[in-house]
């Protein structure tokens, strides 16, 4: 019980020196586009993208702490520009999707590494940005969340019916004659903001398990498309706000928390699923 009631008082006096107050608001921000973006992605089989564009982002920070800039406003446009390519490699080299990922993240990798080992004096600030720490997190960053949220949300539900169409059909819609392509832009870039966006809290080596986890998990219902997309949403959100509370009680790492959660719930969904079919 004494356990309880310290862990407690630190939880109060964290969120009254507003310690978590930023870092819940950023994660449940970032929880809420990655589910959103990740129903999509995942069914098109393009889940891979927002991994590859994690790797961008850590050529990108290394770029932005080399030349002492904001990582945040070089990273959107050069992990933006990336996802371009790679649909453009798709499109015009009909170089297909997963090794268009694949090209252009040990790209960024080796780009990365290069810049990395040829600095000095940022490995600390490099290594929070690589792993996450949503304890540092900024008003700014919060704000920041806040409208990428409201644009991906808003975006989704403004191009729902195009964007349901170009997930489990691309060529029937074309032949609905909606703008295929320039959906898949939209989407490769708004996937690319969230990811540098989601980057403080759980870091580009991990960010990219936001967008597949939760979506994953909520498919082992078989629920339809959009109670997939909520179902989704509320196990990311739910999962970050528990990882970032007990990272901040028994000092882990936040974004290695949240990943390590939604893999145990995974784990635990399909092993059900499994003994309840056994039964049945």
């Amino acid at each position: 019980m004494i356990f309880v009631s310290d862990f407690i008082s630190l939880i109060v006096k964290a969120f009254e020196y507003g310690l978590l107050t930023k870092a819940i608001i950023v994660g449940i921000a970032i929880a809420i586009s990655s589910a959103f973006l990740g129903s999509f992605l995942v069914l098109k089989r393009y889940s891979m993208m927002g991994d590859g564009l994690a790797h961008v982002s850590f050529a990108a920070l290394a770029i932005a702490l080399f030349f002492n800039a904001s990582p945040l406003y070089v990273s959107i446009p050069i992990v933006s520009f990336a996802a371009i390519i790679i649909l453009l490699m798709n499109e015009k080299a009909q170089i297909h999707g997963d090794a268009a990922i694949g090209l252009i993240s040990s790209f960024s990798i080796a780009l990365g590494t290069i810049i990395v080992t040829l600095s000095t004096g940022f490995n600390v600030d490099l290594f929070s940005y690589l792993f996450g720490n949503i304890l540092l997190v900024t008003k700014t960053d919060m704000w920041i969340s806040i409208i990428t949220t409201i644009v991906v949300i808003g975006l989704v539900l403004i191009f729902y019916n195009e964007l349901f169409a170009l997930t489990y059909d691309e060529e029937y819609a074309k032949v609905l004659q909606i703008k295929t392509k320039r959906l898949n832009y939209l989407l490769a870039i708004l996937t690319a903001i969230v990811i540098v966006v989601g980057i403080r809290a759980v870091g580009t080596m991990l960010i990219s398990s936001l967008i597949i986890f939760p979506t994953v998990t909520a498919m082992q219902f078989s629920l339809g498309f959009k109670k997939t997309i909520l179902f989704a949403t509320i196990i990311s959100v739910l999962l970050i706000v528990i990882g970032i509370l007990l990272s901040f009680l028994l000092n882990l790492p936040t974004g290695s928390t949240i990943v390590m959660l939604n893999g145990i719930l995974l784990f635990i969904v399909f092993v059900s699923k499994k003994l309840i079919y056994k039964k049945g």
